[in-house]
């Protein structure tokens, strides 16, 4: 079964930095397409990075490009966010997501919906 565990969420100042992570089973690490989104309620799902991938070819979204940053390790088969320079609106709780359809531009760009989903990670970042 395939399965994605989020860690690395919690209660940071604005400005600060925190690291999540996605750690991956069940499926064909490298043929995947992995992505970060996120939800605050009240708002629809909103999708931040996407590596898809073994070169580490990634997509990000404007809410995310120059202060997040995805990444993966192959050996570990999981996934990271890298986020910095943090603010109070990026507070939310953060899924990762995966999709065997790596090569499919809306998956990339995280318009279609993806197949697997875990749990989520909540991430509030304070003032």
């Amino acid at each position: 079964d395939v399965q994605l565990v989020e860690s690395g969420g919690g209660l940071v100042q604005a400005g600060g930095s925190l690291r999540l992570a996605c750690a991956t089973s069940g499926f064909y690490f490298d043929d995947y397409a992995i992505a970060w989104f996120r939800q605050t309620p009240g708002k629809e799902r909103e999708g931040i990075a996407c590596t898809y991938s073994r070169d580490d070819d990634t997509f990000y979204t404007d809410s995310a490009k120059g202060r997040f940053t995805i990444y993966r390790d192959d050996y570990k088969k999981t996934v990271y966010l890298e986020m910095k320079n943090l603010r109070p609106e990026d507070t939310a709780v953060y899924y990762c997501a995966a999709d065997p359809r790596s090569h499919w531009y809306p998956i990339r760009t995280m318009k279609s919906p993806y197949d697997y989903w875990g749990q989520g990670t909540q991430v509030t970042v304070f003032s």
